[in-house]
């Protein structure tokens, strides 16, 4: 068989793999190392496995990963959560919807220090589940907004997906970080104003709370500022220059240790459970992207790149349509995929169509990130929606899932902006000279 049919099965083996529940890094190191064995030797398959396992363990520029998820951590640990959500309520809990508001702002903030759409949908859903509730918002619609606020921490610096994204496209993190910005930022003005307008439509979705004086205001909003200082003192710092990205996260990560110390929150117990959750993480995510680098070695090899590039160039449909083709592609695979093995399995495929096509690869980062994203709620995987009724398990799952409508239209809108126009993205990088 030519190597292009043995690429395709392996891509069919690849999914097959992931559907039955196999673990993303271990299902992408088989196939990869498995095509490269019928590809070239059995030999060859095996000393790529031991070289890319050992090149990237030892990689210096992979240290950002394990010293970002500590300071994620440690903030967990420091309450910053909780604090997120509370100071947000405190200012717009009395609007229209308030509270569903306040989540979305909770979670941008929040996903500023995580990273993770999951561990934000997660940790926030906690405690804004519960007042919402309290003041009678309709489960779909409280649920919903969770769901979709929770995919902000995928995108928003720092992100955890642009992190690996970078190092498997070989891209700067830096650039990546701050062309992240604007579209994180706008992602939340979009949910905020859907939510504002569903609810002076319909205000039995979510009722106003009481207005908060200011003398209580504040204090909540002091309660924040160590955090807000400390994640756009690394952000900032990476994004203009003044670290590189392992010095940044090594900056975030004493950082939260000292912020946890000031708070009181730095127990054995705490710094235990950091410390084992980010090297759990950590380790997962090594395995991720040993197996990424074996599968896109056979990618390449295969040849299907260069023949669904030359078949792009036939088409001469120009770079809008091509896109649109992998939107709507990455948007059919995320219907079964995790967002992770969505990144991993396309990114070694269109990368290379899309550098053809003259755009931007740190565009089609974000782009790539933000199509996973709606792969975090749109059915039936949908896992933020999991998160969320794990939470609430009194809640129907197709409650939830009926709750999300009103975001996944937002979500469209948003990522069709993306498309349309790439400054959004690529405006700041250039600005900031990242």
């Amino acid at each position: 068989m030519s190597p292009e049919i043995w690429g395709a099965l392996g891509i069919v083996a690849l999914l097959a793999l992931l559907t039955l529940g196999l673990p993303i890094g271990v299902a992408l190191a088989a196939v990869g190392a498995g095509g490269i064995a019928i590809l070239v030797t059995p030999e060859a398959a095996l000393i790529k496995a031991g070289v890319v396992a050992f090149e990237t363990i030892a990689k210096y520029e992979l240290g950002v990963l394990p010293l970002f998820l500590l300071m994620a951590h440690l903030c967990f640990a420091a309450g910053a959560s909780r604090d997120f959500f509370d100071a947000a309520a405190r200012f717009i809990g009395h609007r229209p919807g308030g509270l569903a508001l306040a989540s979305i702002a909770g979670c941008a903030g929040f996903g500023a220090i995580s990273g993770s759409s999951l561990a934000t949908a997660a940790t926030i859903g906690s405690v804004a589940l519960p007042e919402m509730r309290k003041h009678n918002y309709s489960p779909a619609f409280a649920t919903g907004a969770l769901a979709a606020g929770g995919t902000l921490g995928a995108l928003i610096p720092p992100s955890g997906a642009l992190i690996v994204f970078g190092i498997i496209a070989e891209q700067s993190i830096g650039r990546l970080f701050a062309a992240a910005v604007i579209p994180g930022l706008s992602q939340a003005l979009f949910y905020m104003i859907g939510i504002y307008i569903l609810c002076r439509i319909w205000p039995e979705l979510g009722p106003k709370t009481a207005r908060v004086p200011w003398r209580e205001r504040l204090p909540a909003l002091r309660r924040i500022i160590d955090i807000v200082a400390l994640v756009m003192f690394v952000v900032g710092g990476l994004m203009v220059g003044w670290f590189t990205p392992t010095e940044a996260a090594s900056v975030g990560a004493a950082g939260s240790f000292l912020l946890c110390a000031i708070r009181g929150a730095l127990t054995r117990a705490a710094m235990t459970k950091a410390l084992s959750d980010t090297l759990r993480t950590t380790g997962m995510i090594y395995v991720v992207i040993i197996g990424a680098i074996l599968f896109s070695t056979f990618v390449s090899l295969t040849g299907i790149t260069g023949h669904m590039s030359a078949l792009v160039a036939d088409l001469d449909a120009g770079p809008l349509a091509a896109v649109l083709v992998m939107t709507l592609l990455l948007l059919v695979l995320g219907s079964f995929l995790d967002g992770l093995a969505l990144m991993l399995l396309t990114a070694p495929i269109f990368l290379p169509i899309i550098i053809d096509l003259g755009l931007s690869p740190i565009w089609f980062g974000i782009f790539l990130v933000r199509t996973m994203e709606i792969g975090f709620v749109h059915p039936p995987l949908g896992l933020n929606c999991y998160v969320i009724h794990g939470i609430a398990k009194d809640i129907p799952l197709g409650t939830i899932f009926r709750g999300i409508v009103p975001f996944l239209a937002i979500d469209f809108v948003h990522l069709a902006v993306i498309i349309a126009f790439p400054a959004v993205t690529l405006w700041l990088p250039k600005v900031l000279g990242a």
